[in-house]
């Protein structure tokens, strides 16, 4: 449905760390299924020793649910544009609750995200969700919080 190119107009990520590859699926406002192929030249792994073992090439967790929760903020950048709105600043995923991961995920894998939107409360979006592997459940996302904050109500220390 939705291209990579697509996906970087949408939302504010930009290489290394659009973690999208492609929209498989929507029901607008709702729900989104989106996909991700770990490739070996992903950033993560770029300081690892030679020789090292499978399991050394493990995708982050974090990283996981970094994509995961980007497939949330494309089903709501696309529903802020169908509002003829701009977003009022960064998304942020805030909180995440009740996650579980089952198996852990290497280069060469697809991985599909599926993301539901539980509840659109004002600038803050409530999703669930989960993420599978040639249909092998592989993570569980049972809450997550995203927020969109105008920049200047945003404070970063060093």
């Amino acid at each position: 449905m939705l291209e990579y190119a697509e996906l970087r107009g949408l939302i504010p990520h930009a290489h290394p760390m659009l973690l999208v590859d492609r929209v498989l699926e929507m029901e607008p406002y709702e729900r989104i299924v989106t996909s991700k192929t770990i490739s070996g030249s992903e950033p993560c792994y770029a300081g690892l020793a030679p020789g090292l073992g499978h399991q050394a090439f493990a995708y982050p967790p974090s990283l996981l649910m970094e994509s995961w929760g980007q497939g949330g903020a494309v089903l709501w950048m696309l529903r802020v544009a169908a509002m003829e709105a701009k977003p009022k600043g960064p998304l942020i995923l805030a909180a995440m609750r009740d996650v579980v991961f089952h198996r852990s995920v290497h280069p060469g894998d697809t991985l599909r995200h599926v993301v539901r939107v539980d509840q659109y409360v004002g600038d803050n979006v409530i999703m669930s969700g989960e993420t599978y592997l040639d249909g092998d459940l592989i993570a569980e996302v049972g809450y997550a919080i995203a927020v969109m904050r105008p920049s200047e109500q945003l404070s970063w220390s060093a």
